[in-house]
């Protein structure tokens, strides 16, 4: 496994996951659950997030054929879905209704502020693209991002203020979308080969 290992990958798909994610664009969420709740463990929630996204990455693929989906068809779906969480960013609208938040930490910071639909499916369409090994190390770093802007949180969002987080948002929305077109695509061919036959 680990001769497959590439930095380039690595921090591709650690790019991917880090926009999907979004935690620097969620601060304003994860400060308003700590003001609410009082406190947040950044550790569990970045142990429990970091899992989830393991356990799908290998599990998902079984789920996949156990109700008869394909990885390729899988991964169109994962691009439409990366493509309407690229345009929330981007415009600054509202596809996707979240539910209210019952507890910190676990719900809904691990699931599903960070490792919600959107993560997960992505997780998929990657490993239609890249190996296993880069992938996780992507996983990895992320999960330690997430608990490093947890820890400061508040410092973060004094730091940066409302019009930088805005403008970030909109960055890795366009980031997003570019990766949600190129992964259709590849998918599209890929699917057009298999079962398009001249």
């Amino acid at each position: 496994m680990f001769e497959f290992f590439s930095i380039k990958e690595t921090l591709t798909t650690a790019m991917v996951l880090f926009a999907v994610i979004d935690i620097v664009g969620s601060l304003p969420v994860i400060v308003g659950l700590k003001q609410k709740f009082g406190k947040i463990e950044s550790e569990r929630a970045a142990i429990v997030a970091g899992a989830l996204m393991l356990a799908f990455l290998f599990i998902g693929n079984k789920i996949l054929k156990f109700i008869g989906v394909d990885v390729n068809s899988f991964a169109i779906a994962g691009a439409l879905v990366i493509f309407i969480i690229a345009l929330e960013m981007i415009l600054g609208i509202e596809i996707h209704k979240h539910t209210e938040a019952k507890a910190a930490s676990i719900v809904p910071i691990a699931f599903p502020l960070v490792a919600g639909a959107g993560t997960l499916t992505t997780l998929l369409s990657l490993r239609a693209n890249y190996h296993d090994i880069n992938i996780i190390s992507a996983i990895l770093l992320n999960s330690l991002f997430v608990y490093l802007v947890l820890k400061s949180a508040n410092w973060l969002e004094r730091k940066l203020g409302p019009t930088t987080l805005q403008i970030l948002q909109k960055v890795f929305g366009i980031v997003l979308l570019a990766i949600a077109i190129k992964l259709f695509t590849a998918n599209f061919a890929q699917l057009f080969t298999t079962y398009v036959k001249f």
